[in-house]
């Protein structure tokens, strides 16, 4: 015996021990139980046959190897024939109480027996022949078809005849051949195989497809850290995401559970046995031992290499197991048996040294000193590479780990209410809400637990029963009853498991038409709203008009979450965390609905003396914009929205005749303003003089202009500003206009709001329109010499809205624009929310004509119904033609501001085809200020 050496290797083996813990501690960590008590009766049958090859002597080496030879040649012959089939290929033989996979012993053969034959010395006859043995379970294991077997037996018949120094110039061909032969092995790939190279070649592929593999080892090797997730009770179901963890990606599993520590235990452990095989190959007493030791340490840290390379996406997913730690009966006793051979060899060298050859006749394996040292630096270059991964990304990939096994079920927020100036709900959620049982968290085999929920929801346990099953396949929660808010409230204090209660969702509205162009409706977002609040969960509601959809981001509130944990089918299996909704916000408004009731039906009465088609009437703060009405008729319910929507009502109410229901009249109806637009053309004067307000012009009853006659409304005298506001003489503002020009109009028309929108806290406000000589020309139309004529009366080429007319009509009242804002604060507290500050006109201080005329009219004019109020008004009728309008083409306006002398309110009414407006609209104007300003009491006599 050599002296300081002894015939057994304690290293050796205590690595192969060390990877069958290893393997043990992965098996058991993904629950693989059975698997890991088969692997620890594999590892002592295997340490059993370690013990026994261990004994041979070397000289028995060469009859052993034809002996496995022959074996494994036979069984893979049957493989064809009875062998079983996985992926389209056939790989194992099943004899019952175990398997048997062929192939992993023909490894072992390709080592043995290319050692024996060229353990002499080179021949041309011995390459030959090595090479046409060796094809032999090559070709058996590709018709299988195994084909990433069979490139590791051609590799391992490489490596051996490269350790028996075959000369290169027969090697190099034959290596040159087998590289350009690989484009042809694509031919021969099954699908998956295919695959598995795309995966590893594009950066692109579907993680939920091919890349599932792949994205999986990610996620196992950089959420694993040092120590690992086994201790995580969730581990288990973490797990099962991963595949093949047992078998070809079993090095990322070990990471994913025991942490970057185990890893380096298996590099460590698969390191020992190379080194220690070298070792061997450089004691061994023949050529033929040191063959064989180099070999088995070649093939372990071949195989090593590439099975890891493969769980860090370094290499293609071969399918390649690291032997004695990855699971499998015939790889498992195949190595034991390996490292019973290196044993022997190593025996003989140290015990019988004597009988060891020269030295100089004894060559060495070549190149196994390098070879050795650059599998091992291979091998703990990629431990780098895994740490590596877990520090730059190793956040990314636990995230990716939780929220791949995380399924959250939203748990929809209630709505705030609507509520006017004073508290009125003016919105409401219908007091409703859903049950709904979790798909595999609501045991329905507990007869207590479903007993309990039936008799909450008032149903026998049989319909229950019914209605679960009814849900369908992959669906994550059932519906099961509606109840009311006691009910649902008793349904959530039992606590049973897997059982949800949510808001139904659906809104009321209790005055319907009446406030339904301002309210809006909701509705399941669409693309629209996702693109527009990008957070929105599928199937939510928002808000889709009116109010709803202005302030949604107030009223939706914020959605909760119950969340459960999922395994890779999706199926739950445990419940997370939950996050309770939280309930939007109430919106208060400026809005009074008894003013707002009021001018509603108000018009509805005016439209049926008047037989207009359409009306619309605003009630705002002169002072901040405030708005306490905004009545448009006709009007529709939105209540038939839902969701779910009423689409038989729906139907019904689009096929109404008649102006849409559907549309704000108030905000979103332009129409020429007629005669309430001459007092912007009067203080378009004040701000360009063109004409003293107090000339004294001949006006009549007509005025020739260009070879046209246009005509005043009636006959009338020699007029001043005052008195022409307060009869509206068209004749007196067709000569103003023609002074003024168009530009002077437009400019001071738009700085009181003409042509712009208002600004108004609802979607879909319209514009309307104010024409000058540039932009009519260029929508293609013509700016004839009348044209200016007609837009100092409000026709033509101006069109306005109800709220445009009431914005310049406080304007002109109180020197300062307001933006008009329906809503008014939000939340318990009453938040107030931002309103515009007033702007005050460039012009204010010089528009006291202007008034003047607007309050003769109010007292002694055309709006001289106001005279009895008691409060002083100042106001401006308008009748416009309009070819839109039904009847005689006459649309109805009156414009209004009380009290005058300090202004607080503006009403404009507007009913189109209502004909005169002092008429049609004045009374409804008139309903609306003795409400809002009511006659005192009369005084009680004391006789």
């Amino acid at each position: 015996m050599q002296e300081g050496k002894h015939e057994s290797d304690p290293w050796i083996v205590g690595a192969a021990i060390v990877l069958v813990v290893l393997g043990l501690l992965n098996l058991t960590a993904t629950g693989m139980t059975g698997h890991a008590v088969r692997h620890l009766l594999f590892a002592v049958v295997g340490l059993a046959i370690m013990w026994v090859v261990s004994r041979m002597r070397v000289s028995d080496l060469r009859a052993f190897g034809w002996a496995v030879f022959a074996v494994a040649t036979l069984l893979l012959a049957a493989v064809p024939l009875a062998g079983v089939a996985t992926k389209g290929a056939q790989r194992w033989l099943n004899f019952g109480v175990f398997t048997v996979q062929p192939s992993e012993l023909a490894k072992l053969a390709l080592i043995l027996v290319p050692a024996g034959m060229l353990a002499g010395g080179f021949t041309l006859a011995r390459f030959v022949a090595t090479l046409a043995i060796a094809a032999v379970p090559v070709a058996l294991v590709a018709v299988q078809p195994d084909l990433s077997t069979a490139v590791v037996l051609v590799a391992t018949t490489g490596f051996m005849l490269v350790l028996a120094r075959v000369p290169l110039l027969p090697l190099v061909p034959l290596f040159v051949m087998g590289i350009a032969s690989l484009p042809l092995a694509v031919l021969f790939l099954r699908p998956y195989q295919l695959e598995r190279v795309h995966v590893f070649l594009s950066s692109n592929a579907d993680p939920a497809g091919a890349g599932w593999a792949e994205l999986q080892a990610n996620i196992a090797i950089g959420s694993g850290g040092l120590w690992g997730l086994a201790r995580d009770p969730l581990y288990a179901v973490r797990a099962q995401f991963l595949p093949e963890s047992e078998h070809d990606l079993a090095f990322a599993s070990l990471v994913y559970g025991w942490g970057l520590v185990a890893g380096l235990a298996v590099v460590v452990a698969t390191s020992v046995i190379v080194w220690r095989a070298a070792l061997a190959a450089r004691t061994a007493r023949t050529r033929e031992a040191a063959l064989v030791a180099a070999g088995i340490g070649g093939l372990f840290g071949i195989h090593a290499l590439v099975s890891i390379g493969q769980s860090l996406s370094l290499l293609p997913h071969t399918g390649m197991p690291i032997p004695l730690f990855s699971y499998g009966g015939t790889a498992a006793i195949v190595g034991f048996a390996a490292i019973g051979l290196v044993l022997a060899v190593r025996r003989d060298g140290v015990a019988r040294p004597l009988w060891a050859p020269d030295p100089r006749r004894r060559r060495r394996p070549r190149g196994v000193s390098a070879g050795t040292m650059t599998m091992i630096a291979a091998l703990v270059a990629m431990s780098v590479f895994a740490w590596q991964v877990q520090h730059d990304r190793g956040a990314e990939y636990r995230a990716m780990s939780d929220a791949q096994m995380m399924r959250c079920i939203r748990l929809p927020a209630e709505r705030g209410l609507i509520v006017d100036r004073n508290g009125v709900p003016l919105v409401v959620n219908v007091a409703e809400y859903a049950v709904a049982v979790v798909a595999r968290m609501f045991d329905d085999s507990d007869d207590d637990a479903r007993n309990r929920l039936a008799a909450l929801l008032a149903k026998s346990p049989d319909e229950l029963s019914d209605l679960i099953d009814a849900g369908g396949v992959g669906e994550t929660q059932v519906e099961v009853g509606r109840v009311a808010p006691d009910q649902a409230r008793r349904v959530v204090d039992a606590r049973i498991p897997g059982v949800l209660v949510v808001p139904s969702g659906r809104r009321q509205y209790p005055y319907g038409a009446v406030l339904a162009s301002i309210l809006g409706h909701v509705g399941v977002a669409d693309a629209d709203d996702m693109q527009r609040w990008p957070h929105l969960a599928l199937g939510s509601r928002v808000g889709k008009a009116g109010l709803e959809k202005q302030y949604d981001a107030l009223l939706r509130g914020s959605d909760g979450t119950q969340c459960m944990y999922v395994d890779p089918t999706g199926n739950p299996v445990a419940t997370g965390e939950r996050v309770d909704p939280v309930r939007g916000h109430d919106l208060r408004l400026h809005l009074d609905i008894g003013v707002q009731t009021l001018a509603t039906d108000a018009l509805v009465d005016a439209m049926r003396t008047s037989r207009g088609d359409l009306g619309a009437a605003v009630v705002m703060d002169a002072r901040t914009g405030a708005v306490l009405a905004l009545a448009s008729v006709p009007g529709a319910d939105n209540n038939v929205y839902g969701p779910p929507a009423d689409l038989v009502a729906l139907a019904a109410q689009s096929q109404t005749p008649g102006p849409s229901a559907l549309v704000n009249n108030a905000t979103q109806t332009a129409v020429p303003p007629g005669s309430t637009f001459k007092i912007v053309v009067a203080s378009a004067d004040m701000q360009y003089p063109v004409l003293s307000p107090d000339a004294v012009i001949e006006t009549g009853a007509a005025y020739t202009y260009g070879g046209h006659t246009f005509r005043n409304w009636q006959p009338m005298g020699p007029n001043n500003m005052l008195q022409a506001i307060q009869w509206s003489d068209n004749v007196y503002f067709y000569k103003l206009g023609e002074l003024l020009g168009p530009e002077k109009m437009s400019d001071v028309a738009n700085q009181l709001g003409a042509g712009r929108r208002s600004g108004i806290d609802l979607p879909g406000e319209a514009e309307g329109f104010l024409g000058t000589p540039e932009n009519v020309g260029s929508i293609g139309a013509t700016w004839y010499p009348g044209s200016t004529l007609l837009m100092g009366i409000g026709q033509g080429t101006v069109s306005a809205t109800p709220i445009q007319v009431a914005r310049w009509t406080s304007g002109i009242a109180t020197g300062a624009m307001v933006t008009p804002q329906l809503a008014a604060a939000y939340g318990p507290e009453l938040i107030p929310l931002p309103t515009a500050t007033p702007q005050r006109l460039a012009f204010a201080d010089r528009l006291d004509p202007v008034r003047a005329g607007m309050r003769a009219s109010a007292a002694a004019g055309t709006a001289g119904q106001l005279a009895d109020l008691p409060v002083p008004a100042g106001a401006k009728t308008g009748t416009a033609e309009d070819p839109s309008a039904p009847g005689e083409g006459l649309n109805a306006w009156f414009s209004a501001v009380a009290p005058f002398d300090a202004p607080e309110i503006v009403v404009t009414a507007l009913v189109r085809g209502g004909g005169f407006g002092s008429a049609t609209s004045g009374p409804v104007v008139k309903k609306i200020l003795e409400r809002y300003f009511p006659r005192p009491p009369a005084p009680t006599s004391t006789r």
